[in-house]
């Protein structure tokens, strides 16, 4: 089986191909691919022959099959990708305010089981490639008007629970000669994986961190994510302060707004203690409704109450409204059922 190309960092290509051919042709590579996001090697006209013969003999140049699209009514769109081995997965491109940002998938279902999330009711399949990671981003970007911008790794999948292919798929894109995405556009999520808070503090790679925290009362958390069994709020707390001391971004925290669960006063005052002296802003979610799942979503008359007292935080505090809730695109809602052949593009 071949390597796939867009696993492979420019100085690789330029060492495996030194021997037969001038550094140009790399270059010219590199530019089809990164610049004009053509992936048909018949289609890039400057490439010579025994170049093109040579390349396409060493590396796998196939993307994922796009099995459906669906255009949400705020211009969001979600596309289900079949990968070579038939897995499917669920990125989705966001545009706003001159914008556009992909949300990024990174596992093909997820092991985490949070109580609120669609994802975590497939469990986990395996992990993405670091290549699968880069083809998602190139073909939002070959797709995006105007053009790709941002990037959230918060799509299906624990990001740090696949950690080091993350970290391949991340230093890849803001190579310079590669995509060249800058550390400030580029969010890492997480559930709360000690560890790889703290590996990712200490790779040298600069992202921005959120976390997904829904609760800053241990009980409550617990109830809403397993995960805080296992790393509870108070070892949580401990790595992002350790995260903080290595990254020049402030933390984003996460906090889905569910009723009855975790938007009461005393909600409010465990989330000030918490938050107290971390370098953090927060963003809150409406929680969007996933079929099956017991909670709702709050009425526009909760979320006022809440942000009302929440504005009175020292932290920044955004309400943030999900997009494509509609065509099930939103935060907590991609999952990706059995489709038995690619059908085409929809919408």
């Amino acid at each position: 089986m071949l390597s796939s190309l867009y696993g492979i960092r420019p100085e690789e290509l330029e060492s495996f191909f030194s021997a037969a051919f001038p550094a140009y042709r790399v270059r010219q590579l590199l530019n089809w691919v990164y610049r004009k996001y053509v992936f048909d090697p018949a289609l890039m006209t400057d490439l010579a022959p025994d170049f093109r013969a040579a390349l396409t003999g060493a590396f796998d140049l196939a993307m994922p099959v796009v099995a459906q699209k669906k255009l949400s009514a705020d211009g969001s769109a979600k596309y289900r990708l079949v990968l070579a081995d038939g897995a499917q997965i669920e990125m989705v491109l966001m545009p706003q305010a001159g914008k556009q940002t992909l949300c990024v998938s990174t596992q093909v279902g997820c092991a985490r089981a949070c109580a609120f999330c669609a994802t975590g009711r497939m469990g986990r399949k395996r992990d993405l490639g670091g290549h699968e990671i880069v083809q998602q981003i190139l073909l939002a970007a070959s797709e995006a008007d105007p053009a790709l911008t941002n990037l959230v790794f918060m799509g299906m999948g624990e990001p740090l629970d696949n950690l080091d292919n993350v970290l391949d798929a991340v230093s890849l894109i803001q190579h310079a000669r590669a995509l060249a995405f800058s550390p400030r556009r580029v969010t890492v999520s997480t559930c709360g994986i000690v560890p790889g808070i703290q590996r990712l503090a200490e790779s040298g790679l600069k992202v921005k961190l959120a976390v997904s925290l829904n609760s800053a009362r241990d009980e409550v958390r617990g109830q809403l994510m397993p995960v805080n069994h296992k790393f509870p709020l108070p070892v949580l707390k401990k790595a992002l302060l350790y995260y903080q001391q290595h990254s020049p971004f402030r933390i984003t925290l996460e906090y889905i707004l569910i009723p009855d669960v975790n938007m009461a006063a005393p909600d409010l005052k465990a989330l000030r203690k918490f938050c107290g002296d971390l370098s953090c802003k927060l963003n809150f979610i409406p929680y969007n409704p996933v079929p099956s799942l017991p909670f709702r979503a709050p009425t526009e008359a909760e979320i006022e109450a809440f942000m009302g007292h929440a504005r009175d935080l020292p932290q920044a505090v955004m309400l943030r409204r999900s997009k494509g809730a509609d065509i099930s695109g939103a935060c907590g809602q991609l999952v990706a059922g059995a489709i038995n052949k690619p059908t085409g593009v929809s919408s």
